[in-house]
């Protein structure tokens, strides 16, 4: 099995588009206060991507992360609300996990395939949730309408985790998998907070 099989296979057990904040989303049923916590959370998380891009060394794409954590600011604005600190303890265990992996190329790729793999389909469900289900302002579609097509960053990734030793991608497995909970957990935290069954 490549490395790419065993990291989605690790990702199945995390599929974000199966967690309920985002089921919630897809339905309609997310209230927008619960749209304006994650907003703000999870801002802080999009806001560090680009020291993943920097520890691997790629300067073109931590600046196209810089520009897409703008749309991000976008979204949350105009959502009457601002990224800030992380409040929720799950939230604040992805940003220390994140920072934690971002620390050698092994592991930040193992990390940001976690996040980058399943982006595209994330996006393009939260951006069809939006449009279907919730009467705002379009300014809140663009960060997701430029990731709901955008594949070339997790292509980038497996090829660099390809020319990765063995024991480099046992270590960027074991990243993916922490990676993932992560992300699933900082979602049920936010559900949590926003009072959601």
């Amino acid at each position: 099995m490549n490395i790419k099989n065993r990291l989605d296979t690790m990702l199945a057990k995390w599929d974000l588009l199966q967690h309920p904040f985002y089921q919630a989303w897809s339905k309609g049923t997310l209230s927008i206060e619960a749209l304006t916590v994650y907003a703000s959370e999870y801002g802080a998380f999009i806001n560090i991507l680009e020291d993943g891009w920097n520890t691997l060394g790629d300067a073109e794409t931590a600046k196209e992360e810089r520009e897409h954590a703008e749309l991000w600011e976008q979204f949350a604005k105009t959502l009457d609300t601002e990224i800030s600190v992380p409040q929720i303890t799950q939230t604040r265990t992805l940003i220390e996990t994140s920072k934690s992996l971002f620390s050698s190329p092994a592991t930040t790729l193992g990390a940001m395939y976690a996040f980058e793999a399943q982006q595209p389909a994330t996006a393009k469900s939260k951006l069809d949730g939006l449009k279907t289900h919730y009467s705002l302002s379009s300014d809140v579609e663009p960060y997701f309408e430029v990731h709901s097509a955008n594949w070339h960053e997790s292509e980038k990734i497996l090829s660099a985790l390809d020319k990765l030793s063995p024991e480099e991608q046992s270590q960027a497995e074991k990243a993916c998998g922490q990676m993932a909970e992560s992300l699933w957990n900082a979602l049920t935290g936010i559900q949590e907070k926003s009072n959601l069954n």
